[in-house]
Formats: C-alpha cells, sequence, structure tokens
C-alpha cells in the first residue's frame, strides 16, 4: 500500500485538480489535430516519400504526439523536481526515509508513466474511431507494445542521469533543456528519422534516444518489419540494461554528494 501511495502522489495532484485534466484534454486534442492536418497538407501532392505513405506518417505523428503524454507531468510547478530538493536542501530527506532513494524515484516515475499511459490509451481509442491511426496487425501490435515499454525504460534511465548530474552542478537546469532537445530531435517527436539524411540516422543508431520512441513507433506503422522486431528489442533491452547499471552506479556516488544550498 505504502508503494503505491509513493507512486500516486504527482498523478494524484493533477485528479485533485479538474481544470489541468481540462487543460490537458484540450491541449492533446488541439496538438493531435494540427499534426493530423500538418502531415496531410505535406503528402498532398505525393503518396509516398521516404518510405512512408500518408498513412504511416500520420499515424507516426499522432502517436509520437500521444507518447509525449507518458511522462508529462509537471513536478517542477509543484517544487518536487530533484533540482529543486537540491537547491532547498530537501533532498536530505530522501536518505532519511526507509525507502532508498533510487527506488523512490523509480517508485514515483512509475506513478507518472501509469498515468501518462492512462491518457494515451485514451487518447489512442478516439484517434482510432475517427480513423486518423490505421489498425496494426497482431505481430505489429505486440512488438509496438514490448518496444514502447522498454523505450519507456530506456527514456526513465536517461532521465535520471540528468537529474543525477545535478548533485554535481548543483544546477542543471541548461543540461535538462539540452536533453530534452536532443530527445525529442535523436528519437523521432519532431518528425520520423526516416526524413533525415543518411548521416544523421547513422548518428542517431549509436545513440539511445530512438530507442525510446522511433523503434516502437516504426514498428507499429510497418515501416520497421514484424520479423526484425527481436532484433530492435535486443537493442533496447541492451540499452536498458547499460543504462540501469550506470545509473544505480551514479546513485551511490551521488550518496557522498549530498549538498543543502539554502536549505
Amino acid at each position: 500500500m505504502q508503494i503505491w501511495r509513493t507512486a500516486w502522489i504527482t498523478p494524484r495532484g493533477e485528479l485533485l485538480a479538474p481544470p489541468r485534466l481540462t487543460a490537458t484534454a484540450v491541449r492533446l486534442a488541439v496538438q493531435v489535430f494540427l499534426v493530423v492536418c500538418l502531415w496531410r497538407g505535406l503528402y498532398a501532392h505525393t503518396t509516398s516519400t521516404a518510405g512512408l505513405n500518408r498513412e504511416q506518417a500520420v499515424g507516426y505523428a499522432v502517436l509520437a504526439v500521444l507518447a509525449s503524454r507518458i511522462r508529462g507531468l509537471d513536478r517542477h510547478a509543484g517544487r518536487d523536481s530533484v533540482l529543486q530538493h537540491l537547491h532547498f536542501g530537501t533532498i536530505v530527506y530522501w536518505y532519511l526515509r526507509p525507502l532508498p532513494p533510487h527506488r523512490y524515484y523509480a517508485l514515483r516515475a512509475l506513478g507518472d508513466q501509469l498515468y501518462g499511459f492512462a491518457w494515451v490509451a485514451a487518447g489512442y481509442l478516439v484517434c482510432r474511431a475517427a480513423g486518423v491511426l490505421p489498425p496494426p496487425s497482431a505481430a505489429a501490435g505486440a512488438a509496438f507494445a514490448a518496444a514502447l515499454l522498454l523505450g519507456q525504460l530506456v527514456l526513465h534511465y536517461l532521465t535520471a542521469l540528468v537529474d543525477l548530474l545535478c548533485f554535481w552542478t548543483l544546477r542543471d537546469g541548461a543540461a535538462l533543456s539540452i536533453v530534452q532537445f536532443a530527445q525529442n530531435l535523436l528519437s523521432g517527436v519532431f518528425a520520423p528519422l526516416w526524413f533525415f539524411p543518411g548521416w544523421f540516422r547513422v548518428l542517431s543508431s549509436f545513440l539511445p534516444f530512438q530507442a525510446t520512441l522511433n523503434t516502437p513507433l516504426s514498428l507499429y506503422i510497418g515501416r520497421i518489419p514484424a520479423s526484425q522486431a527481436p532484433r530492435e528489442l535486443l537493442v533496447q533491452a541492451a540499452w536498458v540494461a547499460g543504462l540501469a547499471v550506470l545509473t544505480r552506479w551514479l546513485w551511490h556516488r551521488a550518496s557522498r554528494r549530498v549538498v543543502s544550498q539554502g536549505g
């Protein structure tokens, strides 16, 4: 019970504020509508480009918008980010609880992501009913679900690495902005990676960002055949394992550098 109470701290704050729910629903609907109009307009005079037809491109863009809600909760507004806890000295309470800091951090992220998945599921059903998302094959759907789960694990560890950076820098707002931009660009949020030059795709293949979003969405729309899913899932799992080891080591190192800036 205590575990779930910890996980639902941030989502509970959203659910108890109806205006936030309304704003989220309206913002999501507007974003989906605009990306559908954009990509349909881009394909107005062509049937296929970069190996994607209009239905695939629109489906990818809509899923990218929906997926952005998985980690869309704003902890900064509630003064509950790692950077803020370090600045005000309240990070010390993470080390006084019987729950280890890295586990507390993971539980909070789990609650945020489960809440985000609820929004994604609702948006997905509405978009399917509206005809803007093509249904995947059974094999593609299963591969997409597995890849999306692994992709969120990769994203969790990438976010944790940025948060852990502020144990050494005390201020990581600029680093967070850079990583967020890199994540959106290299994961395919702005546009499918298939539209970028070859050198850019090669570069992104050596980084973990595309494993967070581009891989699952490409499996869904069929740009990556379901037959290649095992290889893609293995790459994602390798990133998860490597990043998990790195973040666990950094949590251990960070415990020696707890510093209060005015707390």
